[in-house]
């Protein structure tokens, strides 16, 4: 043992090893002190002063996610900017909503659109909306998830979601042999 380590003994012994007395490494006790005037600073601010507070914070998060969505919110298609009537009367507009349909939504209301999965869609009943051609186009725009519908806003262009209601209106009484039984509020037109 060297004459610097026996300056540094202490006075402890364990079962006949003596403690040395060595100072903690510079780097080591920069940390300590960084953190503990930090953790003053942070009480102060968020404590004492004026730092916001956990259901603060959780406020303003769920106030910028629901500003985002009503930023991307899908809106209904605008009924003064599309002429139903007419839609129904174009028969290149139903070809093209029936393929549309056949692609997207057969698998789950089926070919003639008698219901599968999804509800029945040539009754007069309709689980929602009053069933004219505005609300299943708000319908094909927002879907209904809570019954597995996703909505179809950015899947379906925007220009071609009212030619899919129109085909489905259009479709509205044929019923189709296997239709599904009725559900949801009967419309008399």
């Amino acid at each position: 043992m060297s004459d610097t380590d026996k300056d540094k003994l202490t006075d402890h012994e364990y079962d006949g090893i003596k403690e040395l007395d060595n100072p903690l490494p510079g780097w080591w006790l920069a940390t300590f002190y960084i953190t503990i005037v930090f953790s003053i600073v942070y009480y102060a601010y968020y404590e004492l002063g004026s730092g916001p507070s956990l259901d603060q914070e959780l406020q303003t998060k769920l106030e910028k996610i629901e500003e985002k969505q009503n930023q991307a919110e899908m809106k209904q298609p605008d009924p003064g900017n599309v002429d139903y009537s007419q839609l129904l009367a174009d028969n290149e507009a139903l070809a093209t909503g029936k393929d549309i349909y056949m692609q997207k939504c057969a698998a789950c209301h089926g070919a003639q659109n008698q219901g599968v999965i999804g509800p029945n869609l040539t009754d007069n009943y309709w689980l929602n909306g009053k069933g004219t051609i505005a609300d299943i186009a708000h319908v094909i725009v927002v879907g209904v998830p809570e019954n597995g519908m996703p909505p179809w806003k950015g899947m379906i262009k925007d220009e071609d979601i009212p030619k899919v209601a129109a085909y489905i209106k259009s479709k509205v009484g044929s019923s189709p042999a296997g239709a599904k039984a009725p559900q949801g509020e009967l419309i008399e037109e």
